[in-house]
């Protein structure tokens, strides 16, 4: 009898949530040594795993990653993170690439990852314009190229989510983004920049593949919590977002 009530009691325990801190931008200097210390030790205290959407350093030089790099022995759980356009800004991705290689950073470019009950799997993505208003694939080469790069970001994700449906199709699935993938996150942006902010094509994957929440950065005056028109969660976790927000200390906590 004691058996038989130890596995009902068993059948109605709910399996433990992860708890998944995310956040974007948070641009590395040079001279931060020191700065991000008392975060990571903290995001270890509360979450099982640290999102980071894009911008890691500020101007995307090897210089900047090596003290990011440094401030993540501080971190004592998973980090997860995608590439943002700053970290393009000087040509040196592949050196960025090698130094991050050797922490707890796993970037994620198109592939996935899984940590208990979760997939992730993320990408930086491209601006285009939402909606009625996205680019299309017309006119000077210049612009093509343009539209181009959000295709092939959302073909990217896509390819990912669907990789990961089929080796693991009992997971919640959670993407990285750098661009935002929906226009309500970026509302607060001057609409002039909107289509440099991200892409609905982003949104296409995010939808047929049944992704349980979506982060990304960015947009600094951007909105925190939005959805896809299939109610996709998408939350623009910058930190200027999270600290309009009043988040004191700039890390947004999501469970599954």
């Amino acid at each position: 009898m004691q058996d038989a009530n130890n596995t009902m009691q068993d059948a109605n325990t709910e399996p433990k949530k992860l708890r998944i801190a995310a956040v974007g931008d948070i641009h590395v200097h040079e001279q931060d040594t020191g700065k991000w210390v008392d975060f990571f030790r903290q995001v270890s205290e509360e979450a099982d795993v640290l999102l980071l959407c894009g911008d890691l350093t500020d101007t995307g030089r090897e210089s900047e990653a090596e003290v990011l790099a440094g401030e993540l022995r501080a971190c004592s759980i998973p980090v997860l993170a995608v590439l943002g356009n700053h970290d393009y800004d000087h040509d040196q991705v592949k050196k960025l690439r090698k130094i991050f290689a050797q922490t707890n950073l796993q970037l994620l470019d198109g592939d996935f990852t899984v940590i208990e009950h979760v997939g992730f799997t993320g990408v930086k993505g491209f601006g285009g314009g939402f909606d009625r208003y996205m680019l299309g694939m017309f006119g000077e080469q210049l612009n093509k190229d343009f539209v181009q790069e959000a295709v092939t970001e959302a073909l990217k994700l896509d390819a990912a989510l669907s990789q990961l449906d089929s080796q693991h199709s009992e997971l919640k699935k959670i993407v990285l983004l750098h661009y935002a993938p929906i226009r309500a996150t970026v509302e607060g942006e001057p609409e002039a920049i909107h289509a440099f902010l991200g892409c609905s094509r982003l949104e296409e994957p995010l939808n047929r593949r049944n992704v349980l929440a979506t982060f990304h950065g960015h947009a600094h005056v951007g909105t925190l919590e939005g959805e896809t028109s299939t109610g996709v969660k998408v939350f623009n976790v910058s930190v200027p977002v999270l600290q309009k927000s009043g988040y004191e200390k700039p890390f947004f906590l999501y469970e599954v």
